[in-house]
C-alpha cells in the first residue's frame, strides 16, 4: 500500500518535485550500494560520470545528461537541490513544466560540453584529469534563465527582500573566483556552461525565439514511444466543409488570443517591476494560465 502510493504521488507530483526526487534517490541508492559492495562510488557509477577525454566521453555519450543526476557529498546535493527548488518554483509560475525540464538538461548538456571543450583546449587544464557529476550546471542554468527574464522579481529573506539577479550575480563571481583559485575548477567550468545557456535562452525568449523548442519536442517523441496505445491520444477526425469554414472563425481561437495577451501583458509588468508588483488577481490568473499549460 505504502509503495503505491509513493508511485502515486510520484506521478501526480509536478516536475520540479520529481527532479529533486530522482537527484535524492539515485543519491541515496549509490551511497547504500557502495556500501554493500564495498566498492567506492566513483567506481560504481564510473559509467555514468562524464570524464574530460575526448577517447573517453565519445564511448558514453549519454554521459552529458546522466552526470547531472549524480551525487557523492551529502552538502552538494543538499544544496544543489535548495537552488533547485527556490528557483525552480519561480519558474513554474510564469512558465509550463516542460520549460523547466528543457532548461534544466539543456543546461546540464551545455555545462558538460563547456567542462570538455575547456579541459581539451586550454593549457591550464593540461596537466590535469578528470571527471564531472552533479547538477550545479542544470540548476545554474535555471537560475540565470529566470534571472535574466525576470530581473526584478524580489523575494523576501527573513526580514528583508532582495531581487534574484543580485542573488544570481554573487553566486557567478563566487564560482569565477573559485576557477581563477583552481579549487574545483570543473565544476565551476560546468556552472558557467549553464549559465550561459540560461542567459541566452532567456533574452532569446524576450526576443520572442524559443531556442528550446526542438528539445522538447525531442522529448514528446521521446515519451510518445513509452506510451501505450491506449495512453496515446485518438486522432481521427470527419469533417466536412461546413464545419471546417465554421472552425476558421471559431470563438474559441479569439479567446484564446485574448488569454494570451493577458498572459504576455503580465510577464512584461514582472519584467520591468518584478513579481511582486503583480495585485492578487494577476497573480491568480497567472497561476490558473500556468497550470493550464502544464504537460
Amino acid at each position: 500500500m505504502t509503495t503505491n502510493n509513493l508511485s502515486y504521488q510520484f506521478k501526480t507530483a509536478n516536475v520540479l518535485v520529481k527532479l529533486i526526487a530522482i537527484n535524492a534517490v539515485i543519491f541515496i541508492a549509490v551511497r547504500l550500494l557502495s556500501f554493500l559492495l564495498q566498492i567506492e562510488p566513483q567506481n560504481l557509477v564510473k559509467w555514468f560520470v562524464l570524464p574530460d577525454g575526448v577517447s573517453e566521453f565519445i564511448l558514453q555519450p549519454w554521459a552529458f545528461l546522466t552526470y547531472g543526476f549524480l551525487h557523492f557529498g551529502f552538502f552538494h546535493i543538499l544544496f544543489n537541490m535548495l537552488w533547485l527548488y527556490w528557483f525552480g518554483r519561480i519558474v513554474l509560475n510564469l512558465f509550463s513544466e516542460r520549460r523547466l525540464l528543457t532548461v534544466y538538461l539543456l543546461g546540464a548538456i551545455m555545462g558538460g560540453l563547456l567542462f570538455v571543450l575547456s579541459y581539451n583546449l586550454f593549457p591550464v587544464f593540461e596537466n590535469t584529469r578528470g571527471y564531472l557529476l552533479g547538477a550545479s550546471g542544470a540548476v545554474m542554468a535555471v537560475m540565470v534563465f529566470m534571472a535574466s527574464y525576470a530581473p526584478n522579481t524580489e523575494v523576501r529573506i527573513f526580514t528583508f527582500t532582495i531581487k534574484i539577479w543580485h542573488i544570481v550575480a554573487v553566486k557567478i563571481v563566487m564560482d569565477l573566483l573559485q576557477l581563477t583559485s583552481g579549487n574545483n575548477a570543473g565544476g565551476m567550468l560546468a556552472h558557467l556552461g549553464g549559465a550561459i545557456f540560461g542567459f541566452v535562452y532567456a533574452r532569446q525568449l524576450l526576443k520572442g525565439n524559443d531556442i528550446g523548442l526542438w528539445f522538447e519536442k525531442i522529448m514528446d517523441g521521446v515519451a510518445n514511444l513509452f506510451k501505450t496505445r491506449k495512453q496515446k491520444p485518438f486522432k481521427k477526425v470527419h469533417r466536412n466543409k461546413a464545419t471546417q469554414s465554421k472552425s476558421k472563425r471559431s470563438p474559441l481561437k479569439e479567446d484564446k488570443s485574448a488569454h494570451q495577451q493577458k498572459v504576455d501583458a503580465i510577464l512584461d509588468k514582472i519584467g520591468k517591476s518584478g513579481y511582486e508588483s503583480l495585485t492578487k488577481a494577476e497573480k491568480d490568473f497567472l497561476f490558473n494560465a500556468g497550470n493550464k499549460n502544464e504537460s
